[in-house]
This record gives structure tokens, sequence and C-alpha cells, in this order.
């Protein structure tokens, strides 16, 4: 490597690690928002079990008994 190729704030420099820093923290908060988001809106989706002596132990259908009360 010649010494007109250095540069610390090439793509694979110190600049480059920090663009790959802030991108990487923003999907790490963009996650973080989405989760959270979605954790309080099912917080307070409720459900309702309907017919719950027909439920047999291993059925495909035993999904068919729960209900959202939303």
């Amino acid at each position: 490597m010649t010494e007109k190729n250095r540069n610390v704030f090439a793509v694979d420099g110190a600049g480059g690690f920090f663009v790959a820093v802030i991108i990487l923290l923003s999907a790490l908060g963009f996650l973080a928002y989405k989760s959270i988001v979605v954790q309080s809106a099912n917080a307070t989706n409720f459900y309702e079990i309907k017919d719950a002596k027909s439920i047999q132990r291993i059925s495909v259908d035993n999904a068919k008994h729960i209900v959202d009360v939303k």
C-alpha cells in the first residue's frame, strides 16, 4: 500500500466505522420502537374462550375457540 492511498476517513477507515455504527444503532432504535408499539397494542387486546367444554387435548380446531374481544 502506498502512502497516497491511506486515508483515515475512507470507507474502510474510522469514518466507515462510524457510519456502520450509526446504521446499526439506528436499526436497533427502530426495532426497539416497533417492539414497544406492538407490545402496547397487544397488551389491551383481550380474548375470550368460547365453548371451553369442547376443547380437545390435541386438535387443530382449538384455535377456533379463541375470539378477540375487540
